[in-house]
């Protein structure tokens, strides 16, 4: 599980200095990336409570 929380932490710091550094000059497709970079964000939170749920419910069965 820590493997999980230390790569989502890493998506964000890397989400973070995307958007302080090294945006597009284009804001459409900055728009675009940041967009698409949030999805994925999200996309894995629910992956990572999918997990612990998983988890929780193999626990209670014990």
């Amino acid at each position: 599980m820590k493997k999980q929380l230390y790569f989502y932490i890493a998506m964000i710091a890397a989400f973070v200095i995307y958007n302080q550094f090294f945006q597009v000059p284009d804001e459409r497709i900055n728009s675009l990336i940041n967009i698409l970079f949030a999805s994925f964000l999200f996309l894995y939170i629910g992956y990572i409570a999918y997990l612990v749920l998983k988890r929780l419910k193999k626990d209670s069965r014990k």
